[in-house]
């Protein structure tokens, strides 16, 4: 925990204690442990001067901020309209079965989180995948193990 706190006091420090950037500050330290714990949110309130109440709404209206650990890695599937019509259902059951978690889980060995989304913007490529923010249009089951057996 001190070496986590250390490394929020030096993503704290990037942005010079400046309370405007609380949102970047917190997208910083997501990116970096891959989800917002207590005692970090307390840090950031201490540091920045702003009400832990404040920093918890912020935490939990974006969606970009997880309060729960995640796994090494983010694996998306997008259930837009587009890809719903393209197999989308189908995608999810393939990526179901082969992680053996479902959306919004993360594997015992906090290997991959699962999440679905409503749209990537990359309705051409339909259904998509997205792994650790690679995209992956129309993947066979094939390619999904391939895609998820390269990751550790």
């Amino acid at each position: 925990m001190v070496q986590e706190l250390a490394e929020v006091d030096e993503i704290i420090a990037k942005y010079g204690g400046d309370k405007s950037a609380i949102i970047q500050v917190l997208l910083d330290i997501q990116r970096e442990h891959r989800w917002l714990s207590k005692g970090v949110l307390k840090e950031v309130s201490q540091k920045l001067e702003v009400p832990l109440s404040q920093i918890y709404h912020l935490a939990t209206f974006y969606k970009a901020f997880g309060l729960i650990p995640k796994g090494r890695h983010s694996v998306l599937v997008c259930l837009g309209t587009a890809c719903q019509v393209r197999g989308a259902p189908r995608l999810l059951d393939k990526v179901i079965e082969t992680l053996k978690i479902r959306p919004s889980e993360t594997s015992a060995d906090m290997r991959f989180s699962l999440d679905t989304v409503n749209c990537l913007g990359c309705c051409a490529l339909g259904p998509v995948l997205v792994v650790d923010e690679e995209y992956h249009g129309k993947p066979s089951t094939k390619e999904i193990q391939e895609i998820t057996t390269a990751r550790e």
